[in-house]
């Protein structure tokens, strides 16, 4: 570790206990930012989710397609929580602390436990967007992988048409590793990714 950039919280006192990796999955803890609750997704976050899960904007780079419907949503909410039941990675619901209200969601896609390295989306509302709300929600989910499940590599992926995405990953301190060309099939066209990383022995910015 280098010792010109000691290793801290970006939001001191807010640590979660390091726990298997297996029960945090199965029992995502609450992460907590200045602004921002990380926390399980509940059947009655719904109509908050529908809000902007049914946005085409939202939804334009992500590789997802917009809800259509209410019902849609909750089953995608129950296959969030068979996922917490299983022990598997899953998304955190972002909330907006001053009005308890869901306006996105992050967390770890995939894991590979030999390697110490995951995988990190996420999804916000509209309306939250260019207010730094992402980064403050991505820096808190990275020290965590980092603390609590003794990651050492964290990567995020996106649409490379999407550079807001890109600035939120660097703000917190991720590099572009590569652009994969047409890697992903998404809403009838091939397109290329940017692939960016953190490392547990990197200099963080926060």
């Amino acid at each position: 570790m280098n010792p010109n950039f000691p290793r801290k919280l970006p939001f001191p006192g807010l640590h979660a206990p390091q726990v298997s990796p297996e029960a945090y999955f199965h029992n995502p803890p609450t992460l907590e930012t200045p602004r921002l609750l990380l926390r399980k997704m509940r059947m009655r976050d719904a109509q908050d989710v529908f809000r902007w899960s049914s946005d085409e904007q939202v939804a334009r780079y992500v590789f997802w397609t917009p809800h259509h419907s209410l019902s849609e949503t909750r089953s995608y909410i129950r296959a969030l929580r068979r996922l917490y039941r299983n022990a598997l990675p899953a998304s955190w619901a972002i909330e907006w602390k001053q009005t308890h209200q869901v306006i996105g969601t992050i967390g770890f896609m995939s894991w590979v436990p030999e390697w110490k390295s995951a995988e990190v989306g996420y999804s916000l509302s509209r309306e939250f967007w260019n207010r730094g709300i992402m980064s403050e929600a991505l820096a808190r989910v990275i020290r965590s992988g980092f603390d609590d499940l003794k990651l050492n590599r964290i990567e995020a992926q996106f649409d490379l048409r999407n550079a807001a995405s890109g600035r939120v990953m660097e703000k917190c301190g991720m590099r572009r590793e590569g652009v994969l060309r047409q890697r992903i099939y998404n809403k009838g066209e091939f397109v290329d990714v940017a692939v960016y990383a953190v490392l547990a022995s990197d200099p963080l910015k926060y």
